[in-house]
């Protein structure tokens, strides 16, 4: 075996345990907010930028299961509890052009120059009843600021996007640490009425994830939504 063949080999070994021990590594750390079959992969990468850039794990919920009026249950990605409120997060992934309007029902993914195209529910509206069904839930909430950052992950670019509610925040996965730190640095502390309160409140949500009869009558109720 001639010395090119050793290096070439050592190299590949060198990086493939360096891999590996990353991955471990980041295992570890989203461990300490969710369990690793918890929502999606793009999911759990967000939560790792967030862990990261500093964000203390403590105030990370991932895949709520919150119960609304009646016997319903909205399912919401990532909840970062801040000091200056509650950011809700909606986490999506797609390429090619994202056409559509802050108030559009659908918006519309079109690939391969035009021949595919698909229609998705509009991520801001989506958000937006998140965040109402949340401040549905404790009366402090009223006086809570919610700010709603939705982030795209894969190489997709926003076509006629005419504007943007106010403390709504639409960004690809690169630019979200930067938005956030935007909002936490540039919008007013507060504070909160009774934080254990929501930190139950969220902490609940979490532990709803782990019933399986909640989720499937969750999946259920987003069946008969669309067949509607």
């Amino acid at each position: 075996m001639n010395l090119a063949v050793i290096v070439l080999i050592t190299t590949f070994l060198l990086v493939l345990v360096t891999v590996i021990y990353q991955n471990i590594q980041d295992n570890k750390t989203l461990k300490t907010v969710t369990k690793l079959h918890r929502g999606t992969r793009t999911e759990r990468l967000m939560i790792l930028q967030l862990l990261k850039s500093g964000v203390p794990h403590q105030a990370i919920f991932h895949d709520l299961y919150l119960k609304k009026r009646g016997e319903n249950y909205c399912q919401i990605e990532i909840v970062i509890a801040t000091k200056v409120g509650i950011v809700v997060c909606e986490i999506k992934k797609y390429n090619g052009w994202i056409f559509g309007l802050a108030n559009q029902k659908y918006w519309t993914q079109v690939l391969a120059y035009g021949k595919r195209k698909y229609r998705f529910y509009n991520p801001i509206m989506q958000n937006t009843n998140h965040i109402r069904d949340l401040k549905q839930q404790l009366p402090q909430f009223q006086n809570v600021p919610f700010y709603s950052l939705i982030v795209f992950f894969g190489n997709c670019t926003f076509k006629n996007l005419d504007y943007l509610p106010i403390d709504t925040y639409l960004v690809h996965s690169s630019e979200s640490i930067r938005i956030l730190q935007e909002i936490l640095n540039q919008k007013p502390q507060i504070s909160y009425t009774n934080k254990n309160q929501i930190v139950n409140l969220l902490n609940s949500a979490v532990q709803n994830g782990e019933k399986k009869e909640i989720i499937d009558k969750h999946i259920q109720n987003i069946k008969r939504y669309w067949v509607d």
